[in-house]
């Protein structure tokens, strides 16, 4: 069978993504691929195909149980030979599974990083077919990621223990040194490198200055009538006083954070993964294991600490390509707070990342261009043109000629050896007489005092705009220091105008209420919608998976638009593949006939 059969047969998919196909080719010919792809982009088909084709046993390695036990749902409700082996499994289970793994009965096994490198396990795995290994959420393996995981660095024993099994490393959140560091420490110097980009064009990103929180998440939330959501806080206490607010406005939300009972966590997962729950307040212990594809909205109550973070929760928003809206409260007091946090660590290099890290944080928030162009900037990928899915886009500020001011700015940088941060550069470009500034002779550069006029913060907000605009970039290796790109010879030299937005000192945009949200840009039933997901949840509770195991939002939004009454018309909807078909189609067929019959 070829891939493109079984993603159309199993998967139900007509055609493949971006750059699925070529990398799926890659492990077929028993090459190493190492994968950067949005979240939503379709990572795990990459390695779930080849896992079909190629003779053994797919191993699969996840960071969390929960992430493991949702994927193996979705692959045995297609028809795939998928099974999860840790520690939350009864010992009956777990014998099960290690006797069909031996006899060659599973497609994919998925095992958490600890227990496929415990020694008894690496023997188990030398006497059978191994068809590939994948490392999921790779940037785990990564001192310079955001979410380091000491368990993850041992991963490259991998390689040494078979040198000859594929190996692809996944990942929706690295960037360059991020993925160095992943590369070297797997042990995939060779491999293959595809780098699908981080755009996210369905989710509209909106930042508001925060002054009355709860308020203006109410008024947010007006707009997101029945949608599932996800609101972060930074601390226990804040989540538990949002969910207790939310609940009491009568909102079907829960709190969850690290300090609850195992038990508590478990029942508020479930109980949103199907759809029992509107909306989880939580901290950044929830979030990563959440593969619930009909999110339709993130709030961030409070400043993430660093892009990463900010880009991967975000991105739990719209997994199933549909639009979808994230929303972050920018408070000055919240800098404060992850600032002195980080000023208490032990280890300089990890707090100069980290503050680093958080300057970049702010600079999104503070941003008066394009926001995706801002995102997408700090990972090394440059937006052509303005995304229109910001509220910046959508509610442009004043704009001035910023030509000549960009020329000082970065003649400043340059005169000073491209050795400095932008806090010295202000300081040299403002004249200050400084201890610093003084010693090193900077008072007698060309560029000494020539923006005087300006204030600090205009200055700051001026070489955050050039780093966002690609004019700059800051080597985070290097001390944050400023190093001028060779998009700025051409506006050095005058060959270029430069126009940049006026700073608003206080941002406040009106969250307009809004009606029901649709889930697709195209026209479909939204009455025949509701009674699919109806039949959706009862199907689910049936089978005891979550909702979208059985068909995800966007699937039956096509099913409402289309109204497919026989099988060859029901397979020409994504996401209804033969075996699901076999399983659901009759229902959902029977449901659509009697609402057209009404």
């Amino acid at each position: 069978m070829s891939p493109n059969k079984i993603l159309q047969e199993i998967f139900g998919y007509a055609e493949f993504r971006s750059e699925q196909e070529e990398i799926i080719q890659t492990l077929l010919d028993g090459g190493d691929a190492f994968v950067l792809m949005p979240t939503g982009g379709g990572k795990s088909l990459c390695y779930q195909i080849p896992a079909l084709l190629r003779q053994g046993t797919a191993v699969v390695v996840s960071p969390l149980i929960s992430l493991m036990k949702d994927q193996v749902d979705a692959l045995q409700a297609n028809g795939v030979r998928a099974e999860c082996y840790n520690s939350s499994l009864a010992e009956q289970d777990a014998r099960r599974i290690l006797a069909a793994l031996h006899a060659g009965e599973l497609d994919l096994l998925y095992v958490a990083p600890e227990r496929l490198l415990s020694d008894g396990f690496i023997e188990r795995l030398r006497s059978i077919s191994v068809a590939l290994f994948a490392v999921d959420e790779a940037h785990c393996v990564s001192q310079w990621g955001h979410d380091f995981r000491p368990e993850y660095v041992q991963l490259g024993r991998l390689r040494q223990a078979f040198p000859n099994v594929p190996t692809i490393a996944l990942t929706a959140t690295a960037d360059e040194q991020t993925r160095q560091d992943v590369l070297q420490r797997l042990n995939l110097q060779h491999a293959r490198q595809f780098i699908a980009g981080f755009d996210r064009p369905n989710i509209r990103y909106s930042v508001l200055e925060k002054q009355k929180p709860y308020t203006q998440l109410a008024a947010f939330l007006d707009g997101q009538q029945g949608n599932a959501g996800i609101v972060y806080a930074l601390s226990r206490k804040r989540v538990e006083e949002v969910a207790e607010r939310l609940a009491a406005d009568g909102h079907r939300a829960s709190a969850y954070h690290a300090g609850l009972p195992d038990k508590v966590r478990h029942q508020v997962q479930e109980r949103f993964l199907r759809d029992e729950l509107q909306i989880v307040v939580a901290t950044v212990a929830f979030g990563m294991g959440i593969d619930k594809p009909n999110v339709r909205f993130v709030v961030h109550y409070d400043l993430p600490k660093n892009i990463e973070s900010y880009y991967q929760e975000t991105g739990r928003a719209g997994r199933d390509g549909l639009p979808a809206e994230a929303l972050m409260l920018f408070g000055y007091g919240d800098i404060a707070i992850s600032r002195g946090l980080i000023e208490k660590g032990s280890n300089p290099q990890q707090k100069r990342i980290e503050l680093h890290k958080l300057q970049a944080m702010i600079g999104f928030g503070e941003a008066l261009t394009c926001r995706r162009k801002v995102l997408l900037g700090y990972f090394g990928e440059r937006l052509e043109d303005d995304c229109g899915n910001c509220d910046v886009c959508l509610n442009p500020p004043e704009t001035f000629d910023a030509t000549v001011d960009a020329q000082k700015a970065l003649s400043c940088v340059y005169r000073v050896g491209q050795r400095f941060g932008v806090g010295h550069v202000v300081d040299v470009l403002r004249g200050s007489q400084n201890e610093k500034v003084l010693e090193l002779g900077h008072d007698r550069l060309s560029t000494y005092g020539i923006g005087k006029e300006g204030s600090a913060e205009a200055w700051s907000s001026l070489l955050r705009q050039l780093i966002h605009r690609g004019y700059l970039v800051q080597d985070i290796a290097a001390y944050s220091v400023l190093k001028l790109t060779e998009a700025a010879r051409p506006l050095l030299r005058g060959d270029e105008r430069l126009v940049l937005a006026k700073p608003r000192l206080r941002v406040r945009q009106a969250m307009k209420k809004r009606g029901r949200p649709k889930v697709a840009d195209f026209d479909y039933n939204e009455e025949l919608f509701d009674s699919l997901r109806q039949l959706r949840k009862r199907l689910a509770d049936e089978a005891g998976v979550p909702p979208y195991v059985i068909f995800g939002d966007a699937t039956l939004a096509e099913m409402a638009a289309s109204m497919p009454t026989d099988q060859e018309a029901m397979l020409g909807i994504s996401g209804v593949g033969k075996h699901k078909l076999r399983r659901f189609g009759a229902d959902f067929m029977e449901e659509i006939v009697s609402f057209m019959c009404r």
